[in-house]
């Protein structure tokens, strides 16, 4: 009969303890954090400046989210791809980016990695995409079933074409 008890016991605490990869784990005030953006391509009429006017999302695109403390050390790596209309998302996951203090607004960045279109690979400062883009706090978030996530937008950024015809100026 104790046998039968202390494994009851057993499975509810190693239930109870677990880390169950199903679901991510919520902050302390149940919120998780998460940046998002588009990433394209823009029309070599407006290279050299951040115009994306008719600009197309680039799929498979790769952008780094870094966060750092208030001492500059880096809390958090990671990357993001792209889906096929340009647009990442990145679950901001670690105990240290959980607190109730932790602010992406003023300790993360995003920045522009690699490009898989071999005709539009060149890295652009368009919204600081090489120097880290600051996140935006636009009031969104999204609700799941067992927490809250916080979203935090960077960008839009942009790799530039490796060929544009010269302007005529006349």
């Amino acid at each position: 009969m104790s046998t039968k008890v202390f494994s009851l016991l057993l499975l509810f605490v190693a239930l109870a303890v677990g880390n169950t990869s199903l679901f991510p784990r919520a902050a302390a005030d149940g919120t998780n954090k998460a940046v998002e953006g588009m990433v394209y391509c823009q029309k070599c009429k407006y290279v050299g400046s951040w115009n994306l006017d008719g600009a197309r999302p680039l799929p498979s695109a790769k952008v780094s989210i870094i966060c750092k403390d208030h001492k500059h050390r880096v809390i958090f790596y990671d990357s993001a791809e792209t889906d096929r209309n340009g647009y990442f998302y990145k679950l901001l996951d670690g105990a240290h980016l959980r607190s109730a203090t932790f602010d992406p607004v003023t300790a993360c960045t995003a920045r522009l990695l690699a490009s898989p279109d071999a005709s539009c690979n060149r890295l652009t400062n368009v919204n600081y995409g090489i120097q880290g883009a600051k996140l935006r706090d636009e009031s969104k978030t999204n609700s799941g079933e067992h927490c809250e996530t916080e979203l935090y937008a960077a960008g839009p950024l942009a790799f530039k074409p490796v060929h544009c015809h010269p302007r005529t100026h006349y």
